[in-house]
């Protein structure tokens, strides 16, 4: 399938790897053309839109962001309709925190169409501070209004072709925790694990991306999931800090390979926290 070049990020998302693809593409497996892509991680995709798989499975424990997804591949048209009220959708402080606080009352929020989700959250994502997706302990998006003069709320182009890519192609979308978004996975598929990093401080603690948090529990639950998979022979590519736990973590040599990478990150509560950073890049070795 030949790659569309408007098929691009919808959402920008904490940790993108757009920046790292080059490096990323370097170390790809070289897969059967049978083969399905799994991102159990999917956030903002850049990898996923990047590739552009033409069988994969995507998941995300973030229920939002899923519907987005869905909404644009179901009803892309509608979805364009809605963020067209520039009266509804403005962007000026008082119509952002009036957005923003609909998920404070769940009887006014649940009774939104899917779509009216959808457009929620891609206005939210394209007015807030740094686009900044978090969310509190009680699961109510919570970042400031971002004050851009004139950002880009709705790109039509970009969201139809997006629409197309997933109509035209095998792709499943699911919801839920990320070793079950695996199952049917088969030897000789290729997982790409982006899951929320550890932490390298307390003010870089950004796992907020949904309520329940991403703790050491679930690390090294994923970390068995991938041992599980390599000796499945599923082809696997991890990114996560660069960190003693981690190095530690997938020290098995006979199993995996860190390559230690740099990206520059321009979200966190610091500004002179910004900037250029150590991550890595795990890949397994399988024998298919």
């Amino acid at each position: 399938m030949r790659k569309n070049k408007l098929v691009l990020p919808v959402l920008k998302w904490v940790g993108g790897k757009r920046q790292l693809l080059p490096i990323i593409h370097k170390h790809l497996p070289k897969l059967s053309n049978n083969a399905t892509y799994y991102e159990p991680f999917i956030g903002g995709g850049a990898v996923f839109f990047d590739l552009q798989p033409s069988k994969a499975v995507v998941n995300d424990i973030n229920h939002e962001l899923i519907n987005v997804y869905q909404t644009i591949r179901d009803d892309v048209e509608k979805l364009i309709a809605e963020l067209s009220n520039e009266n509804k959708y403005a962007n000026t402080s008082e119509c952002y925190y009036k957005i923003r606080e609909l998920d404070r009352n769940p009887d006014i929020y649940n009774k939104l169409s899917n779509i009216e989700k959808a457009a929620r959250v891609i206005y939210l994502n394209k007015t807030c501070y740094n686009g900044l997706y978090r969310v509190n302990s009680m699961g109510e998006f919570n970042s400031p209004f971002g004050r851009y003069k004139n950002p880009s709320i709705i790109n039509e182009i970009g969201l139809r072709a997006v629409s197309k890519y997933f109509c035209e192609t095998d792709i499943t979308f699911r919801n839920m925790d990320f070793e079950d978004a695996l199952e049917g996975i088969k030897k000789g598929d290729f997982v790409y694990f982006d899951p929320p990093y550890v932490p390298l401080s307390t003010t870089s603690n950004f796992t907020g991306y949904n309520e329940s948090g991403f703790g050491f529990e679930e690390q090294e639950r994923l970390k068995r999931l991938c041992d599980k998979l390599t000796d499945q022979g599923v082809h696997i590519l991890l990114s996560n800090s660069d960190c003693d736990y981690i190095r530690k973590l997938f020290s098995d040599k006979k199993r995996y390979t860190i390559i230690e990478v740099k990206a520059k990150r321009s979200i966190n509560s610091i500004s002179s926290a910004r900037g250029e950073i150590s991550e890595v890049l795990i890949i397994n070795h399988v024998r298919v």
